[in-house]
């Protein structure tokens, strides 16, 4: 069983910079697509970007490409989101998820943190 704890959000002002944990326990984390995920007020989980098992990276709507970054540190066991730039759109619940295959699919995504509350402020 993986567990994922997502950690690092909080308010800040519009334009401001957050960034946001995840880490997992398991001897197996290196072996998964790491994955982050939003979901705002009464919307649909959307998909935010992806760092495969070799470091291939993806991301997910075009609003935030270019002002967020994943990374991940297999020797850690954790992954990170560095959002820059930060909107009021970006408001949500911030999810860690774990994948078997590389995909932007939430449904592929084996495993799941709690999230976490990132709230931008205008």
């Amino acid at each position: 069983q993986v567990q994922l704890v997502e950690s690092g959000g909080g308010l800040v002002q519009a334009g401001g910079s957050l960034e946001l944990s995840c880490t997992t326990s398991g001897p197996t984390f290196s072996s998964f697509v790491m994955g982050w995920f939003r979901q705002a007020p009464g919307k649909e989980r959307e998909f935010v970007a992806a760092v495969g098992v070799t470091g291939a990276l993806t991301y997910g709507p075009d609003s935030v490409k270019g002002r967020f970054t994943i990374s991940r540190d297999n020797a850690k066991n954790a992954v990170y989101l560095h959002m820059n730039g930060l909107k009021p759109e970006d408001t949500a619940v911030y999810y860690c998820a774990a994948s078997p295959i590389f995909t932007e699919r939430s449904s592929n995504y084996k495993y799941w943190g709690l999230g976490t509350q990132v709230t931008v402020s205008s």
